[in-house]
């Protein structure tokens, strides 16, 4: 995949997941804003619901003591309205006569009854009677009416019409009486519990009447007003449809309410978003992953090609010489061009190797048995591989066996291996002589063994990447030291299936220091 095509992927799938996560906040915050319109619009339901019923009980009271007096004795003024309906059908030659009467009695009452504070208060009553006639005779002198076929007369107090009268005067005169004597504050919390239950709020409240913004006598004890969280609607309207009042409620706990209407869907946005998020970041981190791979592959297919190159030059310039008359004859050249066909063939054998170990541990196919050995025997049977070359160098390696106890349980051919690999690392990345150190100790249970070196080694990040299959450092040329990331693999996976562990400290051109723990058996 190349670089291009590789961002503008990252590029389409960080859209995609951007875009997907904007439109479930959209979705979530236009939920959210209409379970707050939903909120809003039940409350003031409520409120209105509660002040209108406040006014309700405080005029039924009154106007239901107002009913039980005797008015008929009290009677200040009188005033009569006449209604007469005559009309002919000369299809069915019947005549309908309908007659109505509407007497308004003014009183002047006692205040003392109604507790309103005033000397006395005007109130009107009205009383009504009609009646409806219907004559056969359509020649009756309309003054001579008599003699009816039908009456029906209907006579008494206009209620509908004698409450409006009521009413106005006593909206009249009630303003004038303070608000605390109206209402109280346990009946507004009665009703407001209660209507606001049935409309599924059942959350804690605080409440107040406030006049021109003031605050009244009517209120809860921790009510606290705020325009922007505080509903309000008018209380005890005037004759003029006006009100000096407005009922106020608020809600501390009103966010948590409101987001639990919601809640269920929040969650489930969050966990498929999660959901898609996680995806997203594996895809992201197989994408870089792969690309990662095939990079490192790219490069151990170079390295490889490159140490095979090398041999098999070696080895076809080493059988041009041997075909050459002058060469053939001598029998010194001939053995000397003959070992180093065999040493490069056997080198390019560990390198097919290497590659076949780490293909059979990664199926699990590579038969490891183990048996007691002495780690310090493996380790100076390793030195003894690469001696030579260190001694070529005009190197060394130092052994410091501070370990009492040696005993280990091990594949000696692998075990040895794992040591040669990281004794050939320290010789290879080592630019001057190679000066190495091989140290062992106890701790506890296990053993340490530790492999230093003076070379040129490696920063934080590639120490944390060294033991990775196909993973070499890059340092501009990838040729400079022969190689093909397996070997550290290899130790990696040998040390492992040993129970142990295995590390690397080491600081950019100041060496490097393996450090291998085992188990000891007794």
């Amino acid at each position: 995949m190349s670089k291009r095509v590789f961002i503008l992927l990252i590029l389409l799938m960080s859209l995609s997941l951007i875009g997907i996560i904007s439109i479930q906040a959209y979705y979530i915050n236009d939920a959210v804003k209409n379970e707050k319109a939903r909120f809003k619009f039940n409350v003031v339901t409520v409120l209105n619901n509660v002040s209108n019923t406040i006014e309700e009980v405080e005029f039924e009271k009154y106007f239901s003591e107002y009913l039980s007096l005797d008015k008929e004795e009290k009677a200040d003024e009188e005033a009569v309205s006449q209604l007469l309906i005559y009309r002919k059908n000369n299809s069915t030659k019947e005549t309908l006569l309908y007659k109505s009467n509407v007497l308004e009695v003014d009183y002047k009452l006692s205040s003392s009854l109604f507790d309103i504070g005033l000397d006395s208060l005007d109130i009107t009553n009205i009383i009504g009677n009609s009646s409806t006639e219907i004559y056969r005779d359509e020649s009756v002198p309309e003054k001579d009416l008599k003699s009816p076929i039908t009456e029906i007369i209907r006579t008494g107090t206009l209620d509908e019409a004698q409450k409006l009268s009521f009413k106005k005067n006593f909206k009249e005169v009630f303003k004038r009486k303070p608000i605390y004597e109206r209402v109280s504050e346990k009946e507004i919390k009665r009703l407001l519990s209660e209507k606001l239950k049935k409309y599924g709020i059942d959350i804690g409240f605080e409440f107040a009447i406030y006049s021109h913004d003031l605050a009244t006598k009517v209120r809860s004890d921790n009510f606290e007003y705020d325009k922007k969280s505080t509903f309000g609607v008018p209380v005890f309207y005037d004759e003029n449809n006006r009100s000096l009042y407005r009922l106020l409620v608020n809600f501390p706990g009103d966010r948590e309410f409101i987001l639990s209407g919601v809640i269920g869907m929040i969650l489930l946005s969050i966990v498929f978003t999660s959901v898609i998020i996680l995806a997203y970041a594996s895809a992201l981190f197989q994408l870089v992953k792969q690309r990662k791979i095939s990079q490192i592959k790219t490069d151990f297919i170079n390295n490889m090609t490159h140490e095979f190159k090398t041999p098999i030059a070696t080895i076809n310039l080493a059988l041009d010489a041997i075909k050459n008359p002058k060469v053939i004859d001598d029998k010194d050249k001939v053995i000397r061009y003959l070992s180093m066909i065999k040493e490069e063939n056997k080198r390019m054998h560990a390198q097919v190797e290497n590659v076949l170990r780490i293909s059979k541990l990664e199926k699990n196919e590579l038969n490891i048995s183990k048996d007691r050995v002495e780690l310090h025997d493996l380790i100076e049977d390793a030195i003894t591989h690469v001696e030579l070359i260190v001694e070529d160098r005009k190197g060394y390696i130092k052994t410091f066996f501070s370990a009492d106890k040696s005993s280990v349980l091990a594949n000696e051919t692998h075990f040895t291996n794992v040591i040669v690999n990281i004794l050939d690392n320290a010789i290879k990345y080592s630019p001057d002589a190679p000066r190495i150190e091989v140290s062992t100790e106890n701790a506890g249970t296990n053993i340490i063994l530790k492999i230093k070196d003076e070379g040129s080694g490696m920063s934080k990040a590639a120490a944390k990447k060294v033991f990775e299959k196909f993973y070499r450092e890059h340092t501009g040329n990838i040729h400079n030291v022969k190689g093909h990331g397996l070997g550290l693999a290899y130790v990696k996976r040998i040390v492992e299936d040993h129970q142990g562990h295995v590390s690397v400290e080491s600081e950019k051109d100041k060496g490097s220091t393996f450090v291998i723990k085992l188990p000891l058996i007794s």
